[in-house]
């Protein structure tokens, strides 16, 4: 039986995006005859929502090792709140501990907090266990100073990019293979090192959790609507708004206010849009949706809600929202959600990017992809889909949902097999090629 040891800070019961692929992944590692056991932070003052029902996703044969970490109460006077680097000097404690008394056979990394990625090397270097890092953002990226958006976080920022440069290479030098949600991820580092080469990486789009949608059925029968009882055409969107993503807001923006209120007004919710602490998030749609005249009709609740919520939000809203980055390679994990609820669903999205070919793959929606934010075919065509929506009920996708695709390339399980086949692949090589590994120090 093969053995996983699966580095992933966030976890059940704190719901994040980065642990999102992890946790469902797990029954199917379980289901193919994997023992997997996961290192996870155990935080007593998470930034991250706090969800209890996630609890009961996770199969029982799932071993989890929660490690302490350093309480916000005393490094936030540092600025320092980063899971990651509060968790590091524990999280390599427990993986040496572990290490040293069992038999892995691969370290799996799949988490945003970057600052632990270069364990896998310190790891390899004393134990020979090989190690598979998830790129599910870029590590190392140039967007802030390509955009001139200004970049969160100060000196903070910097700090990152900085560590990013210096350990970037050092520690995927040595990985035995990189997963990347996105193709231009691993085409950067392609032109970045010469080393890095097709054969380094592969793409492995996120999951569809169809069992969670079961779930998520069960509380929306059990709790409150999230949405308010009305006759208007209900708009929701949960997760991040960046400024990469203003764009396709403004666009939207701009045709929701072309759309006439007398037979059925539209409403925008926007929920969990910013990843500040709880009550301490900024607006990000106020100052659009008052440029173009609807902040009455705009809703938004910047604090994070639970993932389990935000499928809830897909099922009960008239219209699911799809927003693009100007960051064009950036690959929303809510794509393949938004399109397993099969509700109506307007994607907006800047030309040629990833979001576009997905939606361009998958079918189900209707799709504006714009040239700049000031795209005026762009504008009218949004319009047009929400007027004939709002006042007819009528709503066709430009294509199809390719259930069948979403199905076999994009579930849950699909994504888990793809991770199982470049796990063993990892191992065997390893057997091919295996020497004694150098004493732990």
């Amino acid at each position: 039986m093969p053995k996983l040891l699966i580095v992933s800070p966030h976890f059940p019961p704190l719901n994040a995006p980065d642990m999102q692929r992890v946790r469902m992944s797990l029954p199917h590692f379980v289901a193919a005859g994997w023992e997997v056991v996961v290192l996870a932070a155990d935080d007593d003052r998470p930034l991250a929502p706090v969800e209890p029902e996630l609890v009961g996703t996770v199969p029982a044969a799932v071993r989890v090792v929660r490690v302490p970490v350093l309480s916000r109460r005393w490094t936030a006077r540092l600025g320092v709140n980063n899971l990651g680097w509060r968790a590091f000097p524990f999280l390599h404690a427990a993986a040496r501990r572990l290490l040293r008394a069992e038999r892995f056979d691969l370290v799996y990394f799949s988490t945003t907090q970057f600052a632990v990625l270069p364990l896998g090397r310190r790891w390899w270097q004393g134990t020979g266990v090989p190690y598979v890092i998830d790129l599910q953002d870029p590590w190392l990226s140039d967007y802030y100073e390509r955009s001139g958006v200004a970049p969160p976080g100060g000196w903070k920022y910097r700090t990152a990019r900085a560590f990013a440069q210096l350990l970037e290479g050092w520690t995927l030098r040595r990985c035995a293979h990189v997963i990347s949600v996105s193709p231009a991820y691993l085409d950067t580092l392609q032109q970045r090192y010469p080393w890095f080469g097709p054969a380094s990486g592969s793409v492995v789009t996120f999951g569809a959790p169809d069992e969670d949608f079961a779930v998520a059925r069960q509380l929306n029968a059990s709790r409150a609507p999230l949405l308010p009882a009305s006759r208007t055409l209900k708009i929701a969107y949960a997760g991040r708004l960046g400024a990469d993503m203003l764009p396709a807001l403004d666009i939207l923006f701009a045709a929701v206010a072309r759309v006439s209120t007398r037979v059925r007004p539209v409403e925008l919710f926007f929920f969990g849009t910013s990843y500040a602490q709880a009550g301490q998030g900024p607006s990000t749609t106020r100052a659009l949706a008052e440029k173009h005249g609807i902040a009455d009709r705009v809703h938004e609740q910047p604090d994070r809600i639970g993932y389990l919520s935000a499928l809830r939000l897909l099922l009960e809203t008239d219209l699911a929202l799809l927003l693009g980055s100007d960051e064009v390679a950036y690959s929303p994990s809510k794509t393949y959600p938004t399109l397993s609820a099969e509700r109506p669903t307007l994607a907006v999205m800047p030309r040629r990017s990833v979001l576009e070919g997905l939606v361009d793959q998958l079918g189900g929606v209707t799709k504006i992809a714009f040239a700049a934010a000031t795209d005026a075919t762009a504008i009218a065509r949004t319009a047009a889909v929400l007027t004939r929506l709002a006042e007819h009920g009528d709503w066709q996708p430009d294509q199809p949902l390719q259930r069948a695709r979403l199905r076999d390339h994009h579930s849950a399980r699909a994504v888990a097999q793809r991770q199982l086949e470049i796990f063993t692949a990892v191992i065997r090589a390893r057997a091919a090629t295996a020497q004694s590994p150098a004493p732990l120090v």
